[in-house]
């Protein structure tokens, strides 16, 4: 399973994709006029959320333009990252 993070706004969110679900996905979003989360920070949302990094994930990033097909219009930054539940958690196995 994989976590998600991006800008919305002036906002970082970041939440857990969960497929074949119509519960609202697990998120957590630092305040307007944020700096992107650090990895520890991130690490600390997830775990609150009842999932932790997998072993040997890192983060990616890739970026989009806001427009599709214009790359002069601004940059929308999305990060991935494999994760799993926490074993206290009671959301199944990654």
């Amino acid at each position: 399973m994989k976590a998600q993070m991006s800008s919305r706004g002036d906002s970082w969110c970041l939440y857990v994709v969960l497929w074949g679900t119509a519960s609202r996905w697990p998120e957590r979003c630092w305040g307007s006029g944020a700096a992107i989360p650090t990895p520890v920070q991130r690490a600390e949302a997830l775990r609150e959320l009842g999932y932790e990094v997998a072993p040997g994930a890192t983060w990616e990033w890739y970026e989009i333009n806001a427009v599709p097909g214009d790359p002069s219009s601004p940059v929308e930054l999305i990060a991935h990252i494999r994760v799993q539940s926490t074993p206290s958690s009671d959301r199944g196995a990654a």
